[in-house]
């Protein structure tokens, strides 16, 4: 028997279209039909797929007329940037939507198409052996491609004035900045604490590799984790409570009247379509547990992938390289912890039956940056491990992957609460 097709669900007028979806009838409408229209239509806008080919079209004849008598290394740098800009340009138009429509759906469609550049930009480096790759970094800037000295921070732990402004440098601000960003994405007190506090575990068991991890110990614990950590994580639970509690009214351009009015809803596109409050519930179900596990894994792995390329490719930590990269990070992360968040809470039965592309790629991005620091530190690091964090860990390793799920999903299994339907009214 086939299905009879359900009628789209649409207000007669945009002015009665605009108050339902104001007022929540029109989401209403939609759930009690087993739909779901996103981006919202009243959102949707006109593609102009035909004239962007046009215009794509129109520059590529002028690139081809203009660089005819340009050098060779000029012309492959142009062409590769002019490649680059056309996929992501193509991506902008073709790409699927994420879970994101502010500033813009092509914006997000962008960012997808950044990080499916970057993954090729590290399957290349894959393939390069370590001598290669860091002569490789010399075309992003002659003055890469020498070997750096690596700075230890523990080389005066006396707690005095003089050695607390010798630790003061950008790279305190950064810490501030950098869990700002991370509260932004991960929009959880816990889950930030724990991957904050984890982190610095994760310096002292591989000071013995790189010398930046090695610090005092007030700098781990005090500069560190109590005052720039917790001021980014408290800022940036603050921005989302912000965002939660705001009321979100969207009207388009053209109901607006007066030019301060429409100057306004202009700088509102910048801010987010509505805001969504991230419960992990991260021991409710074992799929939710491992996936938690799995988002802080992933995230420790991406933190320390930062300061293992900067050192086996001899990026200095300054240079805008690595920033470009925490900056690519951030806006990868944004709909990828989103992806993740909506994979786990609404599951298959609710329409979510795999991970957003967003998380996809950005997991693959993670982990081959990984393959490439395992790859590149052969023989870089001859001194071993030392056996009290090999022994740490394992035991870590296994509360947290296996005694604790065994506890609580299977020998105290977590009971569902009935409410009776009286106290629900």
């Amino acid at each position: 028997m086939v299905k009879p097709r359900q009628k789209t669900l649409l207000p007669p007028t945009m002015k009665q279209f605009v108050s339902q979806c104001q007022s929540g009838q029109f989401e209403q409408q939609q759930q009690r039909h087993g739909q779901h229209t996103y981006p919202p239509p009243y959102l949707s806008v006109h593609p102009h797929t035909l004239t962007a080919l046009a215009l794509l079209l129109a520059w590529l004849f002028y690139a081809a007329v203009r660089t005819n008598y340009e050098g060779t290394e000029t012309s492959v740098k142009l062409g590769i940037s002019a490649a680059m800009g056309c996929f992501v340009f193509i991506g902008m138009l073709q790409f699927r939507d994420g879970p994101f429509i502010r500033p813009s759906i092509p914006f997000w469609r962008a960012v997808l198409s950044l990080s499916v550049l970057y993954q090729l930009l590290l399957v290349f480096l894959l393939f390069l052996n370590k001598d290669e790759a860091r002569k490789f970094m010399v075309y992003f800037d002659t003055n890469l491609g020498r070997q750096l000295p690596e700075r230890s921070y523990a080389e005066s732990c006396d707690l005095s004035m003089d050695t607390l402004k010798n630790q003061m440098d950008i790279f305190v601000l950064a810490h501030v900045v950098g869990w700002y960003g991370k509260s932004i994405i991960l929009r959880d007190y816990w889950l930030c604490w724990i991957v904050s506090v984890t982190f610095e575990f994760c310096e002292y068991s591989l000071q013995h590799q790189l010398n930046n991890f090695a610090e005092c110990w007030w700098d781990h614990w005090i500069l560190d984790v109590l005052v720039c950590n917790w001021a980014g994580i408290y800022l940036g639970m603050k921005t989302c409570r912000y965002f939660e509690m705001k009321e979100y009214s969207w009207v388009g351009f053209r109901q607006i009247k007066g030019l301060k009015g429409k100057a306004k809803r202009a700088v509102q596109q910048f801010t987010p379509h509505d805001w969504t409050r991230f419960e992990w519930k991260s021991t409710s179900s074992p799929k939710n547990y491992f996936g938690v596990i799995g988002l802080m894994i992933v995230a420790l792995q991406c933190e320390l992938n930062c300061f293992y390329l900067k050192y086996l490719l001899w990026v200095p930590p300054e240079h805008p390289l690595n920033t470009y990269r925490l900056t690519l990070m951030f806006l990868f992360s944004l709909p990828a912890a989103r992806d993740v968040y909506q994979y786990l809470m609404d599951g298959p039965n609710n329409g979510t039956k795999r991970l957003g592309a967003h998380a996809w790629l950005m997991i693959c991005n993670v982990m081959t940056e990984s393959i490439i620091c395992l790859k590149f530190s052969e023989n870089e690091f001859p001194v071993p491990a030392p056996m009290a964090v090999k022994i740490g860990w394992s035991i870590v390793a296994a509360v947290v992957l296996v005694i604790f799920p065994l506890w609580r999903f299977i020998i105290r299994p977590p009971q569902a609460i009935y409410i009776p339907e009286e106290k629900c009214e």
